[in-house]
Formats: C-alpha cells, structure tokens, sequence
C-alpha cells in the first residue's frame, strides 16, 4: 500500500515538474517572440503546440499542397505558420501574391535557406537556389541573353523541333509494335535533349542508354529535393530526419557530379578547336568556363558554380515542363470532345494530319483553342505548386507585418483556384480562357495566373517552355489516337505526395498513328 502511495506521489511530482518547465518554455518562447519581432502585426496563425508549432497541421496523408489548401480555406489567405522554430508566411490570394511580386518585389527577392544547404547537390551555388545579389543578377542575364532570349529562341527553333521529330518518331515506333509507352519517360528525353543541345551543344543518345541516365539522376535529385525540403519541416526531430537521408544526400550530389565534370572536360578539350559546328559559336557552357577563367570578369564563377547552374537547367528546364505536358494529355485524354476540337483546330490551319506538316512555333497564336487548353491544365495542375521567397527587410502586406529572414510561400495551387477569380474553380474548361468567351468561368483578369512565379525570380525559361508544351501537344494530338493501358476509360488523376504535381500512377498509353507511315517518315525527313 505505501508502495503504490509512493508511486503516486513520484507520478504526481513528475507531472507537476512537466506542467513547469512546459510553461517555462512557453513564456520563453513568447519573450523571444516579442523580442524578435518587436511592435509587428504579424498575420494570424492557426493553434499552434509547443515545440513543433504549426507541424500538426501538415501531418496529413494527402499532398502537401492540398494540405496548405485545406489549411487557406479554414483559417484565411495570409497565415504565420511556425514550422517547429521554422517561421513561414502563406499567402494563398491573387492580391496579396500581385502586392508581393508587384509593390515589393525586391524585399521579396531572397530564397529560403535549404535544408543541409552544405550538402544538398551544390547547395546555393546555383542559379535557382543563389541569394538575390551580383552573382544571381549575373547568371540571370546568362540565361536570358545567351539561352531564353527571343533572338536566341529564334535561333535555336531547328534544334526543338529537329528533337521533337525524334520524339514522335519514337512514338511512331512504339505504335508499329503496339507497345505502351510511358509518356513521362518520353516527354523528359525530350526536354532533356533540347537543354543538353541549346545549352551544351550534345545530343543525348538513346543507343548508349545516355538518354536514361540523364533522365534517372533528374528525378532521383529531385526527389531527394523534395525528401530534404519535408525534413526541413520536423522541427526538433529534423536531424533525425537528416540522418536516415545521409546516403543518398551523398550519392545523388557524386553521380551528378560526375556528369557534369565529364561533359565539363569535353567542353574544354574541344576549346581549342574553336565555335561548336551545330550552332557557329560557343554554347553556354562555353561562355561560363571562359568566365570561370578570366581574372577580370565582373564576378567570380567557379566550376562549381557552373556544375548547380546546369543542374537547374535539367531540373526546372525538363521536370517542370515534362509534367505541365503530361497533365494537358492526361486532361485531353479524360475530355475526347476537346481532343477532338484541337485536332480540328490544327487541321483547319495547317491541313489533315495526312499532309506531314508538323505544327510550328510560329502556328502557335493561330491556335487559341491549343493555346487556351494547355493554360487550363497549367492553371489546375501548376508546374510548381509552391514558389518559395524569403523576406529581405520587414515589411507590410495586406496590413500585416512580415519580418526580415521569414520565408514566404506562395500558395500558386490555391491561387489558380482562388473562387473570387475563377468560376468553378475546380472544373476542368478551357473555354474560359477564349477571348471570344462571354467570361462566364473567370470574374477577373486581374492576377490569379501564376504557372510560372511572379517578379523579377520568374521563370525565365517560361517562353521556351511554352513553346515546347504547344508544340509537342499538337504534334501528339495531331499525328496520334491514344488509348490507355489495360483497357482503362480515364485517366487517375491522384497525385504523388509532397510538394509536386505529379501524377501518382505513370501515364502508361498506347499511341496509335493515324497517318500512312510514309507520310510520317517524311516528317522527319524534312526536319534534319
């Protein structure tokens, strides 16, 4: 009896020992708080707990965006979320999105940090991931001026379309064997021959299963880009989570790292022979090793920058468009009466797909009906669910006060969602955006279409990407009937979890080719 007394007291003693230190942490928490954050309004914030602040609310088994989705619609478009010691604003409507990328664009110029920023890939020494600063504003105009330009899209349309001949081709033969083709797998040897050949000027090579090497170290980074950004999220449990990740966050860096070092080398081995015969004259690459070598150049590029710069090209320059296409055949597939007016539109403009022609980059504004398609998947399915920013100085959006170094996320899924702009925000119709529609499915145009980002760290590629996603459709939707695999009527539309739009089951097809072979043939004759 004394014995289950003295237990008792030991629990009751522990507990109330608990119940002190907790409160303590509490009230140290918040002096830290308002010390931190003196006299800010800062946005509302859902309950939170001790320790792991707002974490609870993301333990869901749906995507992460769906989540952040839920979360906007309970508790409002502007919340502070407190990540275990982690501070996030969400911002999840057009207004406050355009305030941002409009009125403080600048303040809003910085990148969050990256979990194990040391370790992961080449950390922040690239493009995408660099501090707004000289050398982001220089690599910047890299892209710009010596890759995304309109001259330099000019000048490079024979390469995309000599690549997209290649790619039906393929598909082409897949239909000749009645073999089912994984179009994701498809789609991202396409963008990545046309980066490896605007860029470095090299063609991937199917024959030595070059094409599939590039293809496994782009999703293996970017899932352990994904698998990195949720640890970042474990609050006090993130080393942890750090820890079980530690292989891979070492092998998936090396094999890249291997890569690019080889095609590194061949680019300066040929150096002395002069401009690339493809192109007459130096490639990107080229141009950034002679940076890299000059002692005078306004800013310092190292080898390893060069390294994450490229490895930005093949993950943002082929992911993020291969799933844009993706969905849009996948929403054309579940919609045959839009498939069949595309193709009705592409035969009223260039003729019946029996004429061999391909659809050009410069057919494209003849196509709003294509054009308006290929916006509609993007505006349900966006490339990039979450643009990540991170305040550079405290400021004010929407009457609240967000404090330098807090990481911004905008929430461009509900955004493009947002009811106040789209009627039936999660019906799947195209002809809302046809100029010629009575604006029956969108109450504004004034924002709510971000499939790209916003500000001056938009997209820069996002004129080539949209180049590559019309043509490659219409050349899809012209040349080919598609049916899927194992007999199914529709498409599953579930998504992968985390932070991308990724279909969950791979868009496994049988193409079936509606012209004469020899018609085909001469499509890709005519290309080379």
């Amino acid at each position: 009896m004394a014995e289950s007394a003295q237990h008792i007291i030991i629990i009751i003693a522990t507990t109330v020992v608990s119940l002190i230190f907790l409160r303590l942490f509490i009230a140290a928490k918040r002096k830290h708080v308002r010390k931190t954050t003196p006299d800010l309004r800062l946005p509302p914030s859902p309950p939170s707990l001790p320790l792991i602040g707002h974490i609870h609310h993301l333990a869901s088994i749906q995507p992460m965006f769906k989540t952040f989705h839920a979360l906007q619609r309970k508790y409002g478009p502007l919340l502070y979320l407190r990540l275990g010691s982690y501070p996030v604003v969400l911002v999840s409507s057009p207004p406050l999105a355009d305030e941002i990328f409009r009125e403080h664009d600048v303040s809003f110029a910085g990148k969050p940090e990256s979990p194990l920023a040391d370790r992961l890939l080449f950390g922040d020494s690239g493009f995408v991931t660099a501090p707004y600063g000289e050398y982001w504003r220089f690599m910047k105009k890299m892209c710009v001026t010596e890759l995304f330009s309109t001259r330099q899209l000019e000048r490079s349309r024979s390469v995309r379309r000599e690549e997209l001949a290649r790619f039906l081709r393929r598909l082409a033969m897949k239909s000749q064997a009645t073999a089912a083709v994984d179009l994701r797998d498809e789609l991202l040897t396409l963008g990545n021959n046309i980066i490896c050949r605007m860029a470095m000027s090299m063609k991937c090579s199917e024959e030595d299963n070059e094409a599939k090497r590039y293809r496994t170290l782009v999703n293996a980074t970017r899932d352990l880009t994904l698998k990195m950004l949720l640890t970042s999220m474990l609050g006090p449990f993130k080393k942890l989570g750090r820890f079980m990740l530690r292989k891979q966050a070492t092998e998936v860096p090396a094999r890249f790292d291997e890569l690019l070092e080889g095609i590194l080398k061949k680019h300066e081995e040929r150096s002395g022979g002069g401009a690339d015969d493809e192109t007459n004259c130096d490639d990107l690459m080229d141009i950034l090793l002679r940076v890299s070598k000059d002692p005078n150049a306004e800013v310092n590029v190292t080898r390893k920058n060069i390294k994450a710069f490229f490895l930005d090209l093949f993950l943002a320059g082929t992911g993020t468009t291969t799933d844009a296409t993706v969905w849009v055949m996948a929403e054309l597939i579940n919609h045959p009466e839009v498939f069949k007016r595309v193709r009705k539109e592409i035969h009223d403009l260039i003729g019946s797909n029996n004429n061999g022609r391909l659809v050009e980059e410069t057919d494209v504004p003849n196509l709003p009906y294509l054009q308006a398609v290929v916006k509609e998947a993007m505006r349900l399915h966006p490339p990039v669910v979450v643009v990540p920013r991170a305040c550079r100085e405290t400021c004010n959006v929407g009457g609240f006060d967000i404090p330098k170094g807090t990481a911004v996320a905008i929430n461009v899924y509900s955004i493009m969602r947002d009811p106040a702009v789209w009627v039936n925000p999660d019906d799947y119709s195209p002809e809302r955006f046809l100029k010629s529609s009575d604006d029956s499915g969108r109450r504004s145009h004034h924002g709510g279409f971000i499939p790209f980002g916003g500000g001056r760290r938009m997209c820069v590629g996002s004129a080539m990407a949209l180049s590559v996603i019309h043509c490659a459709v219409a050349a899809m939707v012209h040349f080919f009937d598609w049916k899927l695999e194992n007999g199914e009527e529709s498409v599953n539309m579930e998504t992968t979890l985390g932070f991308n739009m990724t279909l969950a089951k791979p868009l496994v097809c049988l193409p079936q080719l509606v012209c004469a072979d020899s018609v085909f043939r001469s499509v890709e004759v005519s290309s080379r």
